[in-house]
């Protein structure tokens, strides 16, 4: 017995044999892959990627996707908490006695939902940060730093590679420490210390 017949499988009919190596050409025109498609399917995938990992590391999205948890572990420790009161209340009445052992769900609820609040919070201190360290950087520094990965464009004007922008941070840093120092020094000519 053949054992094409045994699985059901039919037979290949061969029309017309092609040699190796020859590829075909599809006969639909819709079905031909277009290089400039891909070469855009290609980018919009890797902007999907980088807008993924950008989120995966952005303070507000992570507060962002942190709510949900929150709203959920709220809820559950306020039913716990309803739900001990309950027991609670009946056994102040005296339908129920009070030899169950302790419920340490609560507590344990209340610690999810605070251990997630600590979270959000930092998260949100670390936006803040973030957002005065560029206020700052807008300020003292108005050109646009360049990393290796972005091109220069004619609109942007003039912008400073990253070596540029380390060594104009410490000369600034540096600028800072001289005035300090001349402060202290005249203070304390003023007023020396006895």
């Amino acid at each position: 017995m053949d054992s094409r017949s045994i699985m059901n499988i039919p037979p290949i009919q061969q029309t017309g044999a092609m040699p190796m190596g020859q590829m075909t050409q599809p006969t639909n025109p819709q079905m031909a892959p277009n290089p400039q498609q891909q070469v855009q399917q290609q980018t919009s995938l890797q902007q999907q990627q980088q807008q993924q990992q950008q989120e995966k590391f952005d303070n507000i999205s992570k507060v962002k996707s942190l709510i949900g948890p929150l709203r959920e572990t709220l809820s559950i420790a306020l039913k716990t908490a309803a739900n001990t009161l309950t027991q609670n209340s009946l056994v102040d009445i005296g339908s129920s006695k009070g030899t169950d052992s302790l419920d340490h769900r609560f507590n344990k609820n209340m610690e999810e939902f605070y251990s997630i609040c600590d979270q959000i919070e930092l998260h949100l201190k670390t936006s803040i940060e973030c957002l005065s360290q560029n206020a700052s950087s807008v300020r003292y520094l108005p050109m646009s730093v360049i990393t290796r990965t972005e091109t220069v464009s004619v609109q942007e004007g003039t912008a400073l590679t990253y070596p540029q922008f380390l060594m104009t941070v410490k000369s600034q840093v540096a600028y800072a420490r001289e005035i300090h120092d001349t402060l202290m020094t005249a203070a304390h000519t003023i007023a020396p210390t006895e």
